[in-house]
């Protein structure tokens, strides 16, 4: 309990660290030019409460050489503005003047996706100087950089997602193309928007112009007609924001069934007692199932069968639900010849493979969105495994994954490794959200096995080469290597790569989900179910 208690901890304090931005300092020359941060615009943008951050741990640890980038240099998240739920996308001036990093572009694509898959209404505060040069090679070209911001803008206004964008700042060069593919555009006295600045157009053509001649508010919305309001100040602008969303309409709702939420019969935080991380002290994921769906109550599916993968259907926050979840309890199974085996927890065995298989295209057929609580090793190996058709079991598994159509959500809670992690949809099978507990481990093995294998793989090298090392070398040679296994398998690590989009304490693990679930429900669009050849 303590364990999981102090790494809450140590991401809470982190997290307070990143929301600072660029420091004292450079919140007090934003302070002076008359505006307001990135954070404190969007405390006064949404409902008092309603900010369900994503992506804070973006760049963590990243771009040392230059100062870091906290939080990429730009806030992103969930909020509500007159109850309705949007997307905000708000550089952070105080870092960079709000440049585009590499993980910058990332993390505004990572936001618009969102916006797209969910079809939720988007806000961008821009303050921002534009690319930052010295890495501009990993920031231009890509379709995954800074050009893809801008086709997101247009394809999000073809699919009628409302889109606003407010200039409370500096808004150059390509950035400029952002704020005028949207569907309002706001922006106030003092900032800028223009394709080039003073400087370089009198480098590029001889003209002397001012900033505010060039691009300012006045001439946007007096001569050129780029502006739709011209605002005096950010507090100003935000109000107007505010009171052109509360006159939006509403659209066709979700297909998902949502009824009165109900609170757990069992308190969240009895789950810092539940959980362990140790393989010597295996829990019941049934106990942290039942802290998390409403009234505790859960309908497990074939729960006589492949034991080491829950599955059932809940409900959390009111909508219901089918859960996948590894079990790491271990289990006794009865194979086809009647002998019995033991059945290790958080592995995936054939039985429970096609158990889950079967039940992620139930709820694709019933509409029912799907959770996955990852608490994985892997699947199994050995003969016995391959003789029942492990390979096969897992390809219709990861096959029923690929293809469903509901929406998708998955938490890693322990371990989730190798090809059970792709099995129980892992960020590239595409689930809505990407939550991770603070004891998630995240790679294609554990950092024992990985430094295992790769140490044993040196020794051969080293004496092919005719060099012998000690017993003590060895030992150096592997803790070397799991040190380095060990930091890239923190959740830290993955959110820093927008692998995970937000580190949660586990007690607000319902929470999040209905927070995810409440977005999906914004898009009542949903395609055909087809899962193509299945191995059987």
């Amino acid at each position: 309990m303590r364990f999981l208690a102090d790494l809450v901890s140590q991401v809470r304090n982190e997290e307070e660290k990143i929301r600072e931005g660029g420091g004292q300092k450079a919140i007090e020359v934003q302070h002076s030019k008359g505006r307001l941060t990135a954070r404190e615009r969007i405390h006064l943008l949404v409902d008092p409460g309603s900010l369900f951050e994503l992506g804070s741990y973006a760049a963590f640890g990243m771009y040392e050489e230059w100062g870091g980038a906290p939080g990429a240099g730009v806030v992103t998240g969930l909020g509500r503005i007159h109850t309705r739920l949007v997307m905000i996308i708000a550089n952070d001036a105080t870092v960079k003047a709000g440049a585009f990093f590499p993980m910058t572009s990332k993390k505004v694509i990572r936001a618009q996706n969102i916006a797209i898959e969910n079809r939720i209404p988007t806000i961008y505060l821009v303050d921002s100087a534009g690319v930052f040069l010295p890495l501009q090679e990993d920031v231009f070209p890509d379709t995954d950089d800074f050009g893809r911001v801008f086709r997101n803008n247009a394809v999000m206004s073809a699919m009628g997602i409302p889109q606003i964008a407010a200039i409370m700042g500096m808004c150059v060069a390509g950035g400029g193309y952002l704020p005028v593919m949207c569907d309002h555009v706001l922006m106030t006295d003092g900032s800028g928007l223009f394709l080039a600045g003073p400087a370089l157009v009198q480098a590029a053509i001889g003209q002397k112009v001012s900033a505010e001649e060039l691009g300012g508010a006045a001439m946007h919305s007096t001569i050129s007609g780029t502006v739709d309001f011209r605002e005096p100040n950010d507090e100003a602008c935000i109000a107007r924001i505010r009171s052109i969303v509360e006159k939006w309409g509403y659209r066709r709702q979700s297909p998902w069934d949502r009824r009165k939420p109900e609170e757990p019969a069992f308190a969240a935080e009895e789950i810092y007692g539940i959980y362990d991380s140790s393989p010597a002290r295996p829990y019941n994921m049934k106990e942290i199932i039942a802290r998390v769906v409403d009234g505790s109550r859960f309908d497990e599916y074939k729960a006589e069968y492949g034991k080491t993968l829950l599955c059932g259907y809940a409900r959390i926050g009111g909508f219901a639900v089918g859960i996948v979840a590894n079990q790491k309890l271990h289990a006794q199974a009865t194979d086809h010849e009647g002998h019995k085996r033991l059945e290790f927890g958080g592995v995936i065995y054939t039985e429970s493979a096609e158990k889950a298989s079967r039940f992620i295209m139930d709820c694709n057929q019933n509409l029912i969105p799907l959770v996955f609580l990852h608490d994985v090793n892997g699947f199994m190996v050995g003969r016995d495994a391959e003789w029942t058709g492990i390979i096969k079991a897992g390809a219709k598994m990861v096959n029923a994954v690929s293809n469903s159509v509901v929406p998708k959500i998955t938490v890693i809670i322990g371990g989730s490794f190798g090809a059970g992690h792709y099995a129980m949809c892992g960020k590239a099978y595409d689930p809505r959200f990407v939550f991770a507990w603070p004891t998630a481990r995240y790679a294609v093995m554990s950092g024992d096995s990985a430094a295992g294998t790769l140490v044993e793989i040196k020794i051969k090298q080293l004496e092919r080469s005719g060099k012998q090392l000690s017993e003590e070398e060895k030992k150096e040679l592997y803790e070397s290597v799991k040190r380095t296994y060990d930091e890239q398998t923190d959740p830290r690590y993955g959110a820093a790569r927008l692998w995970i989009d937000k580190i949660i304490d586990p007690i607000d693990t319902r929470d999040a989900i209905t927070q995810a679930l409440e977005a999906a429900a914004l898009n009542p669009d949903v395609p055909e179910f087809k899962v193509g050849v299945l191995q059987t």
